[in-house]
């Protein structure tokens, strides 16, 4: 399926990705209410990050993804998982019946949509009284490293920003008027991973890819010589899961 953001040439370097922080996503499950055996739909699953802690968990997943590369690594990701089924669709037309789901989650991919189409599709795909959730894994800018990064990536990117995926999604919506009071939910996670892997990942940032253009293999040569000058096999690094959710009035 076409979309305006290709994910195709990025889909291998995603599963070098971290997960979500482990506590978010309990917490994320508790307040919704769901247990196992119960519906959800993970839109923009990509590949498959959240749809395996939700299958985990033991809920049936219909999991979303319009990029058949990405949605190909998704689906053997979760070939263990008999009651998670893929799908072609995108967050604005899932495709998925009305009022089928308990909960519809949108991992870091609520922002490539029209985010108020996607809010209503997910309401028409709810159940009475389901939830909706949107999340994403933010790097701490804090952290040494990180910092270095950033500053590669504002020197090289002329007014580099991070788009709509670091804003408080809450008055967005509220703006739909078709759910409840907004909970936000955070969890960090310290991610031990290999050098390698982390400077893979980065080959997957699609909003980097974007405003970069044709600097985007000079970027990543770049994040490649920092990470390598801390000599070392693996490295630590701080996310912070950010979810915001809602019930369906």
């Amino acid at each position: 399926m076409k979309t305006e953001w290709d994910y195709t040439e990025l889909a291998e370097a995603y599963l070098k990705r971290p997960d979500y922080a482990q506590e978010a996503i309990d917490r994320m499950l508790g307040i919704a209410g769901v247990k196992a055996g119960d519906s959800a739909c993970d839109v923009g699953a990509g590949a498959a990050h959240l749809t395996l802690k939700l299958a985990e968990y033991g809920l049936h997943v219909s999991a979303v993804e319009p990029n058949d590369a990405m949605r190909a690594n998704g689906i053997r990701r979760t070939s263990a998982y008999e009651k998670v089924k893929w799908f072609e669709g995108v967050g604005e037309h899932t495709g998925m019946e009305a009022g089928a789901f308990d909960l519809v989650t949108f991992g870091s991919s609520f922002n490539v949509c029209n985010r108020q189409e996607a809010l209503q599709e997910a309401k028409r795909i709810l159940k009475e009284k389901g939830w909706f959730a949107c999340m994403w894994n933010h790097r701490d800018l804090n952290d040494p490293l990180q910092k270095e990064i950033e500053d590669i990536l504002k020197r090289e990117i002329a007014d580099y920003n991070y788009g709509t995926r670091r804003e408080d999604q809450t008055e967005v919506i509220n703006q739909s008027g078709l759910f409840g009071e907004v909970v936000y939910v955070e969890g960090t996670v310290l991610h031990e991973i290999l050098a390698e892997d982390f400077i893979e990942g980065w080959k997957s940032h699609g909003t980097v890819q974007r405003q970069s253009k044709d600097k985007f293999d000079a970027i990543n040569e770049e994040i490649r010589k920092v990470v390598e000058a801390k000599g070392s096999k693996y490295i630590k690094v701080p996310y912070t899961t950010r979810i915001w959710m809602a019930q369906g009035k």
